[in-house]
């Protein structure tokens, strides 16, 4: 019996030294750099500068909605279309307060009586206005870069308010609606960015 409770002990000690040997080194790292504000600081540093996505400040109240995991997909894309065309953390900002306001970042088919006109897509975009085919219009990647290309052609639009650089692309019967609108996007375009 005392021969068992030996090598049991001497197991156990085994053991121990084992898990100290190889945590050890993980754990005296992870107590030489605490989690402090430095590791916070490191963490918020790689989100966007909010003075570059909201350079105005918010105008007016703002809305919010819950999204689904099909709305921030579409939030992604459009972020993504944003990167692909070489445009700023802004363009993505104005970019998706402005599919919230037209679909609430849903990528809309022909919706029958309710529709406006022949409006598709997360901009509600019109293939008989130009903005492309049905079939494109819905892609989200196609649509951003389509809205993005006319943000482009508007002189200064980054000094702009939002409400009236997404006016300016996309001619709305409610000009001011994009505006309630900007903080989401900003915390999505934040959350998103770099992910």
């Amino acid at each position: 019996m005392n021969t068992i409770f030996r090598k049991t002990v001497l197991g156990v000690a085994g053991l121990a030294f084992a898990g100290g040997v190889f945590a050890g080194p993980i754990a005296a790292h992870a107590d030489a750099a605490p989690v402090s504000g430095n590791l916070v600081a490191t963490v918020q540093a790689d989100k966007p500068d909010s003075a570059k996505l909201i350079p105005h400040g918010v105008q007016g109240a703002q809305s919010k909605i819950d999204l689904n995991d099909e709305q921030v997909s579409n939030a992604k894309a459009i972020i993504a279309a944003t990167k692909k065309a070489g445009l700023p953390e802004r363009a993505a900002v104005v970019s998706i307060a402005t599919s919230l306001q037209e679909s609430k970042l849903e990528n809309l088919g022909h919706l029958g009586d309710r529709n406006d006109h022949d409006s598709l897509g997360l901009f509600q975009q019109r293939p008989s206005s130009g903005w492309g085919s049905p079939e494109q219009i819905t892609d989200p990647e196609y649509s951003t870069l389509a809205f993005l290309k006319g943000l482009k052609q508007v002189d200064g639009w980054q000094d702009l308010p939002l409400t009236e650089a997404a006016q300016t692309v996309q001619v709305s019967a409610y000009p001011d609606a994009y505006a309630q609108w900007e903080q989401q996007a900003a915390d999505l375009v934040a959350n998103y960015w770099n992910s």
